[in-house]
């Protein structure tokens, strides 16, 4: 079987250098070019940050790069960064599919375990998100790109945040138990975590300076745990590790 090579991160967080370090690791790593990146969100769409790296200084990805939202983002002015960098990245609108040769991913941003501090409108994961979802036919994705992962497979709270209630979303298990797709990959929760449950594979992924997975038709599935030193923060990003420790 031939197939593309994917390479799939989350929780950016507008370090976008990141991300090219891991393209970069992965491509040696394989032994062979990486033909997509796909970003389960939190990417930064803020403007003054994404204005610094890909205008002001000129730097682009290394490979195509596409993306849901998470819920870190400007989700206020979410549609005019994402039509404004349409050029440097790819965004899925919630219920969109991606080709990700030889499978289809269903793509779905937003979340509803949220990060303390940050809840903006506009990130929750809808009744309609998931209708969206289920108007593809049973049988038409193999993999489901999410950022927040479904209730009941076993994702445990993070420290400090239990008061936020059971993790993930319960109308989600309808999408699994639909699609039953062959893997589901989601961020957010800033953890590894694999596990299977009814035949479907979840992986959740750390940040992306963490690690990243690997998906190709001959190797299948590599979960890379490769981590990239971080330069000292700026004053915001200082006071967003404060509010969430794990950053």
């Amino acid at each position: 079987m031939s197939g593309d090579l994917n390479l799939i991160i989350s929780d950016v967080h507008c370090r976008f250098a990141v991300v090219n370090s891991q393209i970069a690791h992965a491509e040696k790593l394989a032994g062979r070019p990486v033909d997509r990146v796909f970003v389960l969100g939190d990417l930064g769409f803020f403007q003054d940050e994404m204005h610094g790296w890909f205008r002001r200084s000129g730097n682009r990805f290394l490979r195509p790069v596409f993306c849901v939202e998470g819920n870190h983002e400007d989700h206020a002015d979410l549609a005019n960064l994402t039509a404004r960098y349409a050029d440097v990245v790819t965004y899925q609108p919630r219920g969109s599919v991606i080709n990700m040769s030889p499978w289809r991913g269903l793509c779905l941003g937003g979340a509803r375990y949220m990060d303390a501090g940050t809840t903006p409108r506009g990130s929750e994961i809808t009744p309609a998100d998931i209708k969206a979802c289920l108007r593809h036919p049973r049988g038409s994705v193999d993999v489901l790109l999410t950022h927040d992962c479904p209730a009941h497979v076993g994702v445990p709270q993070t420290a400090g945040l239990e008061h936020y209630g059971p993790t993930g979303v319960p109308e989600m298990l309808e999408l699994a138990e639909f699609f039953r797709p062959r893997w589901w990959f989601f961020g957010h929760h800033h953890r590894w975590f694999d596990h299977v449950v009814a035949g479907t594979r979840f992986v959740g992924l750390p940040h992306s300076w963490n690690g990243y997975v690997l998906l190709d038709a001959e190797d299948e599935l590599r979960l890379v745990d490769h981590r990239i030193p971080l330069p000292r923060s700026s004053w915001w990003r200082r006071l967003f590790r404060f509010i969430s420790p794990d950053q």
